[in-house]
């Protein structure tokens, strides 16, 4: 790390350590997390469950599409359970300075999912204004990363709701790991629903039709705010069976990172972050039936009080797939 003097070299370290801190945080954006995994019996269990709120969204027609149209609204209440399996990706790719690249990517997961809709709405999802209640059931996860693998099996049980409303936004995530879940499953399993989260469609209700256009605006809280743009288009309907397109685009809110546990400031000095991919929905089905996103970026960060650069690479992916 190119320093001047000792003060100088305290601060960047201060920097280093606040920068490591808010990465690997449990974010969509920029999340990562050692691809190391200790051995079981050296790792602790836990049985707490997790409770993640939700940013709301704001959904903006651009095209109402061809006619016939209609409001696209799901309806899951007389579904059985539905099996599938959801697959993440999550590469950060990190330099400080002319030092040597850092790899803070996350092992690719795959989490087999049973998923039904509950015949009430908890008071707490209620208050979120979720009119279903999703329910999920974790199998037996899995991932090319052997040491993530043998973790993931304590965690097999596991047990997860997702707060919706009709039109398919998301409210809230429970996650209620199994009583001998380890810290690592269950933090990769977190990550991997957080991503599903943040990838997932809201209808407007509005009616629409075939090549409509409309635009979903979220915040992605990663330690960075960043204003998430995702705009979908109906590229096909057939009954309750629709395929979308997806583009996405995320932008700071702020130009400057305050960066976790008052350890400083970083500059933004550029963002870029876009993505794309196409989902298959079935309306009377709780989550996508098929379908992929791929995004990714670079950005750079600078250290206002001395000449220190961050850049980074990222990227993530999200596949659904029937089992």
């Amino acid at each position: 790390m190119k320093s001047i003097d000792r003060a100088s070299t305290v601060h960047s370290s201060t920097v280093r350590a606040g920068f490591l801190a808010a990465c690997c945080a449990v974010a969509l954006v920029a999340g990562c997390s050692s691809t190391d995994t200790e051995p079981a019996a050296e790792q602790t269990a836990s049985t707490n469950e997790v409770t993640i709120a939700v940013t709301p969204t704001t959904t903006t027609v651009v095209d109402p599409g061809t006619e016939p149209r209609r409001v696209l609204a799901f309806d899951t209440a007389d579904t059985d359970s539905q099996n599938i399996d959801l697959t993440t990706t999550s590469t950060v790719q990190q330099q400080i300075d002319i030092g040597a690249a850092q790899d803070f990517s996350s092992p690719e997961l795959t989490v087999p999912l049973s998923a039904s809709t509950a015949d009430a709405v908890p008071e707490d999802d209620a208050s979120t204004g979720a009119t279903r209640s999703i329910d999920l059931t974790i199998g037996a996860a899995t991932s090319p990363d052997e040491g993530l693998t043998d973790a993931l099996s304590a965690s097999e049980g596991s047990t997860a709701r997702l707060a919706a409303i009709d039109s398919g936004a998301i409210t809230a995530l429970h996650i209620t790991p199994a009583d001998a879940a380890l810290d690592t499953a269950r933090a990769a399993i977190e990550r991997s629903f957080n991503a599903a989260v943040y990838r997932s469609v809201a209808f407007p209700d509005a009616e629409i039709g075939v090549g409509a256009v409309w635009t979903i605006d979220q915040q992605v809280l990663s330690g960075i705010t960043l204003n998430q743009r995702t705009t979908v288009t109906l590229r096909a309907l057939d009954g309750d069976r629709a395929t979308v397109d997806i583009a996405i685009t995320q932008t700071p809110e702020s130009p400057v990172w305050n960066l976790p546990d008052n350890s400083g400031t970083l500059n933004i000095a550029s963002y870029t972050y876009t993505g794309s991919g196409s989902l298959d929905i079935d309306l009377t089905q709780p989550l996508p039936v098929g379908g992929s996103i791929t995004a990714g970026g670079d950005q750079m960060y600078t250290d206002p009080d001395s000449t220190t650069v961050l850049r980074q690479t990222v990227g993530d992916s999200i596949t659904w797939g029937d089992r």
